[in-house]
């Protein structure tokens, strides 16, 4: 393999375990190479996008490598993401936050069963629109995060309290998804 593709598939590898980064030695194991080769690896991409016009770059924290944004961006990326009226939220974050405030204080765990999909992501930008904050910690084994719902959350749906949520239909094996579609469809223009 060369050097080139190392590096390529280097790079996919810090971007595919995101937050969590990877330590040299996951590294050796998966790229099967001894440690010199790996810390040559690392330091010729991080070097590539230091040298580069690109919006990430490469850390290390703790002896763990991460590919993050350039601090030099962070405002426009604060911008982007304190902002949830302008982007709206996508049909898997609607979905998570009716989860979460209907089933509230819930876990992750919890969310994904219901999902059936990973919700890591999705979580996370829900956290960062302040729409969802956690709710304290589960007693058992990990003590897994609960999630509830924040007051941005009802300011955001127009809403004082979440017993004004509509309440959920009894679903029968004739339940019309089309025809209850408009269950969430809140509109910040609605009179109370």
């Amino acid at each position: 393999m060369f050097k080139q593709e190392r590096l390529g598939i280097l790079e996919g590898l810090l971007f595919a375990v995101g937050d969590e980064g990877i330590t040299p030695a996951q590294v050796e194991y998966v790229l099967e190479v001894n440690k010199d080769e790996v810390n040559s690896l690392l330091l010729e991409l991080k070097d590539r996008y230091q040298n580069i016009s690109s919006g990430v770059t490469i850390i290390e924290v703790a002896g763990v490598y991460k590919m993050t944004t350039k601090k030099e961006h962070a405002p426009y990326l604060k911008r982007l993401i304190q902002n949830p009226h302008q982007r709206g939220l996508s049909n898997a974050a609607l979905e998570v936050l009716a989860i979460v405030a209907y089933r509230q204080p819930i876990t992750r765990h919890e969310i994904e069963n219901i999902r059936g999909a990973s919700s890591d992501n999705v979580l996370r930008k829900l956290l960062n629109f302040s729409l969802i904050e956690e709710g304290g910690r589960l007693e058992g084994p990990g003590r897994p995060i609960l999630f509830k719902t924040t007051d941005e959350f009802l300011d955001y749906f127009g809403i004082k309290t979440l017993e004004e949520l509509p309440e959920l239909p009894f679903i029968t094996p004739d339940f019309n998804l089309e025809e209850e579609s408009d269950l969430f469809n809140f509109s910040e223009d609605e009179e109370e």
